[in-house]
């Protein structure tokens, strides 16, 4: 597993909102302003990110790409020439199955991966290889779940990358070779700009098809002020994204 997978748990939320924590009660006897700084920024960074308030306003900030319309999917073959579903993780050694499976958010891709090739009679590629664990990869798992929950046959498998910009070029390896420079990119709303910026560099014309969005309005009780469990969840997916935006074009170039 690479280091920056450590590095990342502990300088993004809730690693970082621990670590003030821990230094305000380290601190309380010998710098107690100090410590009553880093309290501060411990309880309040979790009350902040348990507020769906926060997530709506974070989300509309990020997720800057708009939805596919339904009317779209049909002719989406006369704009694009495939259909690209990036992978999320997995989950690992589900008893239910008996095996490694993909996370929620992965089978929301799929789902809306197999509706639009469905409808667009495109082909299917998927990207994902192999974080930690054992085989198989994130992209062979997503093409079976696909074929056999959703009835839709993946033409290609990119089964090496580890992150967005893997994901880009390794399918630039694959697709560009055979003249395939038109695809249609699926996965979160908030993850879509970061994705996007990262097939265009690997010189593809991207039809972004994004699916999962946080920034929906709804109705919440108090206004979206009321703490839940699902938003600091939420939080931490828009704050590793927001980080990620501003990493990207510093270290890829």
């Amino acid at each position: 597993m690479p280091i920056r997978y450590f590095v990342k748990q502990l300088l993004l939320p809730p690693g970082i909102l621990l670590l003030f924590l821990v230094l305000a009660w380290w601190l309380r006897r010998t710098r107690p302003r100090l410590a009553g700084a880093f309290f501060a920024l411990g309880l309040g960074g979790f009350w902040l990110m348990s507020l769906p308030v926060m997530v709506q306003w974070g989300a509309h900030a990020i997720e800057r790409e708009p939805a596919l319309a339904r009317s779209q999917w049909s002719t989406l073959a006369e704009r694009a020439d495939a259909i690209v579903v990036l992978g999320s993780g997995r989950e690992r050694g589900d008893p239910a199955w008996g095996s490694d499976q993909p996370t929620g958010i992965g089978l929301e891709r799929q789902r809306y991966a197999a509706r639009l090739a469905k409808a667009s009679g495109l082909p299917v590629l998927t990207t994902g290889g192999l974080h930690f664990g054992t085989p198989p990869s994130e992209a062979q798992l997503m093409a079976d779940s696909l074929r056999d929950d959703f009835g839709v046959d993946v033409r290609w498998k990119e089964e090496q990358s580890r992150t967005t910009w893997e994901n880009a070029q390794m399918t630039a390896d694959i697709l560009l070779a055979q003249g395939i420079k038109r695809v249609v990119v699926v996965t979160q709303a908030w993850h879509m700009p970061r994705s996007v910026w990262s097939f265009e560099r690997a010189g593809f014309e991207v039809v972004p098809a994004p699916v999962g969005f946080f920034s929906a309005d709804s109705e919440r009780p108090l206004g979206g002020w009321m703490p839940e469990y699902k938003s600091f969840w939420q939080s931490g997916l828009l704050l590793n994204e927001a980080v990620g935006q501003i990493a990207y074009p510093l270290f890829y170039r």
